[in-house]
């Protein structure tokens, strides 16, 4: 009984807590808050993470906070508070996720959070550092949503904390040359080549993990085997329907999702979030293009037959219309 008295304390502190950043976050002032931070005097970064913290928690947007503490702090200092700030409180919204919901959560869990579960039981940190490059959910639902999951403490923490730098160094940085435009700092303009490179990186990163996670192409000759041998992967046709049983009809035991359609329907795929996947089309333009898209969604093994239905029927292998 105590103990479902303290889960729902805490429940109640977040829900409340949540529901008044929502409703207030619109009247934060960065004028004021930067004069609560020089009124705190020598404590301003110890003070400066605990609220960053508690906006966590909270929901309350990071980006805004990190910003903040470019403007505040500089590039150095400012992302050694930011990142620290931004992993400790995700790591108190994880703890409090799995104490509060966990158990329940594995018994009726289903849809996008069953691919998340079973992507972090496949790949563990590795998950997780996929995820704070390459981010699915919101920084803030993310955290709560990780606790659900069965990772370890530690190896999400630390996962966290490393992934996260690339993206706290760039939006601190951003911080940091927006105080200095506003007050006319020396060097601005080399300063704001900095900060745009640094963007332009991190933006990058998406598609440089998606190709890492995407794997080698295959031939037509390797694919015929692998399905000889009733190897457990997802045969993927990515072309139109009318494609799929048109002149050059389709392989046995395919599944179709057109291109165009395979973002919205990427639930329908979940089951095989960890396993193989071999994405075809007429030649490899369209398909590779689906590889891209699975490796960026969290498809940990995803492979492109190289010159498809081309090579496929190049190599008089059987076909259905």
């Amino acid at each position: 009984m105590k103990n479902k008295l303290t889960r729902l304390f805490i429940f109640l502190v977040l829900a409340m807590g949540i529901a008044l950043v929502v409703v207030y976050r619109d009247q934060l002032d960065a004028a004021q808050f930067e004069i609560l931070m020089t009124d705190a005097g020598s404590a301003a970064p110890l003070l400066f993470m605990l609220i960053y913290i508690i906006g966590t928690l909270f929901f309350l947007p990071g980006s805004i906070l990190t910003l903040l503490g470019g403007a505040l702090f500089g590039p150095v200092w400012g992302t050694l508070y930011n990142l620290t700030a931004a992993t400790i409180g995700a790591m108190l919204s994880f703890l409090a996720s799995r104490y509060l919901a966990s158990d329940w959560v594995a018994k009726k869990t289903g849809g996008r959070m069953k691919q998340l579960i079973n992507g972090v039981e496949n790949e563990g940190w590795r998950f997780v550092a996929f995820t704070r490059l390459v981010p699915f959910f919101p920084f803030n639902l993310l955290n709560y949503a990780l606790g659900l999951t069965k990772i370890s403490f530690i190896q999400y923490s630390i996962a966290t904390y490393v992934c996260m730098l690339p993206g706290a160094l760039a939006y601190t940085y951003l911080g940091y040359i927006g105080r200095e435009a506003a007050t006319g700092g020396e060097g601005l303009i080399q300063k704001a080549m900095l900060a745009l490179a640094l963007l332009a990186v991190v933006s990058f990163l998406p598609r440089l993990i998606g190709n890492l996670r995407k794997g080698a192409t295959i031939d037509a000759p390797e694919l015929k085997q692998r399905l000889d041998k009733n190897e457990d992967f997802l045969l993927l046709d990515v072309r139109t329907a009318e494609d799929y049983v048109g002149e050059q009809g389709h392989i046995c035991g395919s599944t179709l999702v057109p291109l165009e359609e395979l973002e919205q329907r990427i639930d329908e795929i979940g089951d095989y979030l960890e396993k193989p996947v071999i994405t075809i089309c007429r030649t490899d333009r369209k398909s590779a293009k689906a590889a891209q898209l699975l490796a960026k969604k969290g498809f940990a093994d995803v492979h492109v037959a190289r010159m498809g239905m081309t090579d496929w029927i190049k190599n008089a292998y059987p076909i259905e219309k």
